[in-house]
């Protein structure tokens, strides 16, 4: 039997600082016994859960199915236990794979190392039993295997989702600096929306945060797009019990009223392709999109205001960020009585230069930047 097997636990991965969020997620789709980590988290859950979790979680980025746990003194033993899992129960011959692999604090010193020598042992054991092996392929591989190796201590896993969870597929073309889907899920997450009121994002360059606003108000499930997922590959995988988890899902999906979403942004281009990746959604369609400067639209009444403003990179003259803010408070101020705006910044300093006070802030990492959410209720 493999880990995974006797003990029902699974590892989720999840940005820094999300880690709560992630766990309230996961519980509602059935995990048991949540166990916290560094950026990461433990679950037990029987196969429905896990095909639940991965389907319609919005925050965790990853889940990895843990196949065999042993000590790893050397290269040559971490090759000979691979060797024991019967990779044809995972692998078709047929299919690719890929091996993606982290190493710290053990006599293998090198990721890329201890990746290539799993990789070995998979192939050789395809050779020796079947004279052919499967392919390699690191972008987009059929089967995406993990190893971690920490304290001389080895994991290899199975990933579950086949691929990071954050590529939803909606984003077909995109603009500089795109915002990463699962920070903008959070973001809306944080905002409370309840599908209800009127929600707009006034500079929403290629439609991250409206799609994934749309996504949670119509009750859609993330991985809606996905045709493939990693479970399909569990040894015990039953195709009937993630047929009945995905119809049960798919049934729970509404549909907004016509403009309830709606977003603009100065950049034809940008629109453009916003529209675009909004009408990939079900009922995409139904968010109005509009070619304008913020200062230029009505704003909104007793609404939700969400929007990461161009910032750094984006704009590279820092009084021109400096006027952007300035500005973006005055609109606020003026054209959104009795609403609530949620702002995101790749640097949190910038928020000063928003002429209004925050009823909260919240550090949230973007890749490699470390960004700030700021609460601002407006009068």
């Amino acid at each position: 039997m493999y880990r995974y097997q006797k003990n029902s636990r699974f590892i989720a991965q999840v940005a820094g600082g999300l880690e709560g969020l992630g766990q309230r997620e996961i519980e509602i789709c059935g995990a048991r016994d949540v166990r916290p980590g560094y950026r990461s988290m433990s679950f037990c859950a029987d196969h429905a859960s896990l095909y639940r979790i991965i389907f319609k979680a919005r925050i965790i980025s990853r889940v990895l199915i843990p196949l065999i746990r042993f000590d790893c003194h050397s290269d040559r033993y971490l090759y000979k236990t691979a060797g024991k899992i019967a990779w044809p129960e995972i692998i078709g011959p047929t299919q690719s794979f890929a091996v993606f692999s982290n190493v710290s604090h053990s006599r293998i010193r090198h990721s890329r190392y201890a990746a290539l020598k799993l990789k070995d042992a998979i192939v050789d054991q395809f050779r020796e039993q079947t004279g052919s092996r499967p392919n390699v392929d690191s972008r987009a591989p059929d089967v995406w295997v993990h190893l971690h190796v920490e304290n001389d201590k080895a994991t290899i896993s199975l990933d579950a989702c086949g691929g990071s969870l954050h590529r939803r597929g909606y984003r077909q073309t995109s603009v500089p600096a795109p915002m990463q889907e699962t920070l903008a899920a959070a973001i809306i997450t944080y905002t409370g929306w309840d599908g209800q009121t009127p929600l707009c994002d006034p500079m929403c360059g290629s439609g991250t945060l409206l799609c994934e606003a749309l996504l949670q108000g119509a009750n859609i499930p993330p991985a809606f797009l996905r045709s493939h997922f990693g479970f399909e590959h569990m040894p015990d995988f039953d195709p009937l019990l993630w047929a009945r988890v995905r119809e049960e899902s798919e049934a729970q999906i509404q549909t907004l009223p016509q403009g309830l979403i709606s977003g603009s942004d100065q950049d034809q281009q940008a629109i453009m392709t916003a529209r675009t990746n909004c009408r990939r959604l079900p009922g995409g369609d139904r968010i109005v999109l509009k070619q304008a400067r913020f200062e230029d639209t009505p704003g909104l009444e007793r609404g939700i205001i969400v929007c990461n403003p161009p910032y750094g990179r984006r704009l590279q003259d820092k009084k021109q960020v400096a006027g952007l803010l300035e500005g973006l408070g005055r609109f606020l101020r003026e054209r959104c009585s009795r609403s609530t705006a949620f702002v995101y910044l790749g640097d949190r300093e910038l928020h000063r230069h928003i002429p209004l006070s925050p009823a909260w802030t919240k550090e949230l990492s973007n890749g490699g930047l470390r960004g700030c959410l700021a609460k601002y209720k407006i009068r």
